[in-house]
């Protein structure tokens, strides 16, 4: 894991939360990068998103965001810079450190010494210096030096890293901030179960010179080429989020740096996160998973806000705040459940399309109680 995050903090491309899919008729469409003839990238309307409460709220000044902007060198791979992106949570900052400090110093011994050995080797043990080979074939104390050898650095490796690992799967506390983010092919779609369900959708913004009559296309303000999105996605600074994960599709991977979260989004599942962002900022992250021809397009954009501005966001977009402290009691079913949106505007259509059923005599339903004295009878499972 560690390695894939240095990786992507390194160069990256990535995305910004997406206003709610039914969203009046006057406001553009997502937009989307530049497709391949017959692929589109821009989200399909999602009929189970709420509208937004407030269009004239100033804290939907920037795609149905807070107004902030772009900071150099912040939340986002660097042209000239070597090294992992600033963290802005503590996963993120011991990683950061456990990098810096045991990581790259035990490997760099380690390479140093294997080079010394092997010129040293090839001086002293060359032909011209020894013109009979030598017949020795084993060395009991060596072999036993350089067996324990790795195992000591491995386990003394061993030791942070459980913990960081531990750390960073701990269930989220009471009074966290649930963020369920969608993958598809290709954008993602972002729900906020605690705060009402609404519904945002993020596609990446296309260059000025690839975008249609009527577009937006992408400034500096938006973000980096690759990594701006059309819509933002908003999370309290201090507070802890719980992140949960899953696809529409195949599998993708919903990663930022500068949070040092990177987590797959599997079609059929739910997995779960959780982290605290501690310093208020625009962060850039993107799908970490090869999903498809367009994989590279997904990117995430994060706005960090203080609680009173994230509680004014979701306001404005027509969710509402959940008991301070109390833990979440929102059911969050799997893609394509009972219970899930698609199931419930299936169920609708099917209804609307079908019409009211006329009632007709059948057979009396099966009793589910178990006679009296038979406690163990149908519907009496498990006594």
């Amino acid at each position: 894991m560690a390695a894939g995050l240095a990786l992507a903090s390194l160069g990256g491309v990535a995305g910004h939360a997406a206003q709610p899919a039914s969203t009046p008729a006057a406001t553009p469409a997502p937009q989307a990068a530049a497709a391949p003839g017959g692929v589109s990238n821009t989200a399909p309307t999602t009929a189970a998103a709420t509208p937004t409460a407030n269009p004239s709220s100033p804290e939907l000044a920037m795609d149905g965001a807070p107004a902030m902007t772009v900071k150099p060198m912040i939340g986002q791979p660097t042209d000239g810079l070597f090294g992992l992106q600033p963290q802005v949570t503590k996963n993120g900052q011991f990683a950061h450190w456990m990098h810096n400090s045991i990581l790259v110093p035990t490997i760099t011994i380690i390479s140093l010494f294997v080079l010394a050995l092997l010129f040293w080797v090839s001086f002293r043990y060359r032909k011209a210096r020894n013109p009979v080979a030598s017949k020795t074939s084993h060395n009991t104390f060596i072999e036993i030096i350089w067996t324990l050898a790795p195992v000591v650095i491995l386990v003394l490796i061993a030791v942070p890293s459980i913990g960081l690992l531990q750390a960073q799967f701990k269930p989220a506390p009471s009074g966290a901030v649930t963020l369920k983010a969608i993958g598809n092919q290709w954008y993602w779609t972002y729900q906020y179960p605690d705060n009402g369900g609404f519904e945002i959708t993020a596609n990446m913004l296309k260059e000025k010179a690839d975008v249609a009559a009527g577009e937006r296309g992408r400034t500096d303000a938006d973000g980096p080429k690759l990594l701006a999105t059309d819509n933002r996605i908003v999370l309290p600074v201090g507070v802890p989020i719980r992140l949960i994960t899953t696809s529409n599709d195949v599998i993708h991977s919903w990663a930022v740096p500068a949070f040092w979260i990177k987590l797959d989004a599997i079609p059929g599942r739910l997995n779960e996160t959780s982290f605290t962002i501690e310093k208020p900022g625009l962060y850039f992250g993107q799908c970490s998973e090869l999903c498809g021809a367009r994989h590279g397009y997904m990117p995430i954009a994060v706005e960090a806000v203080p609680p009173a501005e994230y509680a004014a966001w979701v306001r404005a977009k027509g969710g509402t705040m959940p008991t301070p402290g109390k833990a979440s009691d929102k059911v969050i079913p799997q893609p394509g459940a009972d219970g899930s949106a698609a199931k419930v505007a299936e169920a609708a259509e099917t209804a609307n399309a079908t019409g009211p059923v006329e009632n007709v005599t059948t057979a009396a339903p099966a009793t589910s109680q178990g006679a009296t004295s038979n406690p163990a009878g149908a519907g009496n499972a498990g006594q």
